[in-house]
């Protein structure tokens, strides 16, 4: 069975965004050290757009094939004009609202998300599922994630969209890997504790 990883950028203060859900603000962290870092170990994270627009289009995936997002996070490469911002893998969204894809390269989920998650998760495959991102659906996927990857930025928001927007309960992992960049970011790794 793979994995479901969700691999998140959050401020210390354990924000993925502003109340509005922006997160341009954390952009500012990618400095060379940090990129080559993203580009060796997570290239399947970055946009296909950003892959092509940086040369690094025919990187290889190294831990992902497939992609799930929430509603918020799609529509903010959908605002830009993109249908399909992970084209190099395969792309699912979760919405309650928007109900057929402006793109065949993206299969949108509207009803029972974990079964669907748990289906993809029991597929055989080298690779895993990529959480992109929604505070509301790692919330729902709470206890069908595996690996939390967190990229702490060294700023604080003081409010704004958690990490996860669940019921109180506690989940526990443990620490697997913790880097630290020069820019202040510190990435940690979780295992969920089975």
């Amino acid at each position: 069975m793979r994995g479901l990883t969700y691999f998140i950028a959050c401020s210390i203060d354990g924000f993925i965004g502003g109340p509005d859900g922006d997160a341009s603000f954390m952009t500012r962290f990618v400095d060379e050290e940090y990129f080559g870092f993203l580009k060796a170990e997570y290239p399947e994270t970055l946009p296909t757009q950003g892959r092509r627009h940086l040369g690094i289009d025919d990187l290889p995936n190294r831990r992902f094939d497939t992609v799930l997002q929430g509603r918020a996070s799609y529509d903010l490469a959908l605002k830009d004009g993109v249908t399909s911002p992970y084209a190099h893998l395969r792309e699912y969204v979760a919405s309650r609202t928007l109900t057929e894809s402006p793109d065949p390269n993206v299969e949108i989920i509207t009803t029972d998300l974990v079964g669907r998650v748990r289906a993809l998760k029991a597929e055989e495959s080298a690779y895993g599922i990529y959480l992109c991102g929604g505070s509301v659906v790692a919330g729902e996927l709470v206890d069908e994630i595996d690996e939390l990857v967190v990229k702490t930025y060294p700023i604080v928001l003081g409010t704004g969209m958690p990490m996860f927007r669940s019921p109180f309960r506690i989940s526990d992992f443990v620490t697997r890997d913790v880097r630290t960049f020069g820019n202040g970011v510190v990435v940690r790794t979780y295992a969920r504790r089975r």
